[in-house]
């Protein structure tokens, strides 16, 4: 079913998808060093890590033991030897899964996994860990403490939270009834398939991952919007190029121009994944396009403009839609059959984009 989301939005697939219950080993090597290190603590078949050996607990979060012991989620246990001392693994109780261990039968604590299944793909140090800013504590703390103190290196470079998703401007969730999936959202808005996946990226993009997301029908529809402007352009360029007389020449006007969304939309990704910043050096090229594109354009600028736009939206999974098609790509709701229906299926073949 993830699959099947995934593929509606246009997201790839990932190289390697692990799953924690074929790693059960790895977990327990990484579990085996921290208690020969002194990190670790065997109690009736639980192993517990030592939060107080770990000096920099709390470098990701910026928060002391004592704000961590006032606002953390700590599981209630009298034989810890601290209050925030957790998990690495868990004695099985009747029902559950169970692995073998020298520690007797049981299962991973709920960090452990993701130390073991990144370090043994990524190596003991890699780029970027991303999740939700919810993980920042307790989740990824642990992970840095259980990952650096076994191996002695930096676990992870950069760190990366995103914020949630707020519908009309309340938290989306199950007990406010504003909850719904990604299929629902897509039969919410009734374009194709590829349209509404591009209006749906399109909408997460212009804001920055660490904001937080106010999902609404105004959004959506503003997406949708700027997208039609994007699309309308390319077909000026396209009907421009061929309108005007072949030749080598580029028009420098609008080069200028190229050349300038090309510095600020590096420097924006450069800047945390500043989607929203990248955008707007898109939009403004495409308003300097289009000012320009009434003297007519060369077909050698005409390619210019598309490449940079094939390029940088590749980069942002957009413009993946033949401009010529992007009109006949709306779709009405029948509401006999309560299916979708396409426009345009007898319409002439595009004209070839330059």
């Amino acid at each position: 079913e993830y699959y099947i989301d995934m593929e509606l939005l246009g997201v790839r697939k990932a190289d390697i998808e692990p799953k924690a219950t074929n790693h059960i080993e790895e977990m327990q090597k990484i579990i085996a060093a921290l208690m020969e290190k002194g990190y670790a603590y065997a109690i009736d078949g639980d192993v517990y890590y030592r939060v107080k050996n770990f000096k920099e607990y709390g470098k990701l979060s910026k928060r002391d033991i004592e704000e961590m012991l006032a606002g953390a989620r700590v599981e209630i246990d009298e034989r810890k030897e601290d209050s925030l001392d957790f998990a690495l693994w868990k004695s099985s109780k009747a029902g559950e899964p169970s692995w073998r261990s020298p520690w007797g039968g049981g299962r991973p604590g709920w960090h452990i996994e993701c130390s073991a299944m990144s370090m043994k793909y990524l190596g003991y140090t890699f780029d970027i860990h991303g999740g939700g800013k919810d993980l920042i504590f307790p989740h990824h703390e642990n992970e840095i403490a259980q990952s650096e103190a076994s191996t002695g290196k930096t676990f992870a470079r950069y760190w990366i939270h995103n914020g949630f998703v707020n519908v009309n401007q309340e938290k989306m969730s199950k007990s406010m009834g504003n909850f719904f999936t990604i299929r629902e959202v897509f039969e919410k808005y009734p374009y194709s398939q590829a349209v509404t996946a591009e209006v749906l990226r399109y909408f997460l993009i212009s804001n920055h991952y660490r904001s937080p997301v106010d999902f609404s029908d105004y959004g959506m529809n503003a997406s949708h919007a700027a997208l039609d402007s994007f699309y309308a352009m390319f077909q000026k360029v396209a009907e421009a190029s061929l309108a005007k007389a072949a030749g080598s020449s580029v028009d420098p006007g609008v080069m200028s121009a190229i050349e300038e969304c090309k510095k600020n939309f590096v420097e924006a990704m450069d800047d945390d994944f500043n989607t929203a910043a990248a955008i707007g050096s898109l939009q403004k090229l495409r308003r300097g396009v289009n000012t320009n594109i009434e003297h007519g354009i060369s077909p050698d600028t005409a390619r210019e403009i598309m490449d940079l736009f094939k390029t940088f939206g590749s980069i942002l999974g957009l413009f993946s839609i033949d401009p010529f098609k992007w009109e006949f790509l709306k779709v009405e709701v029948s509401p006999k059959a309560g299916h979708l229906k396409n426009e345009g299926d007898e319409n002439p073949p595009s004209p070839p984009l330059p």
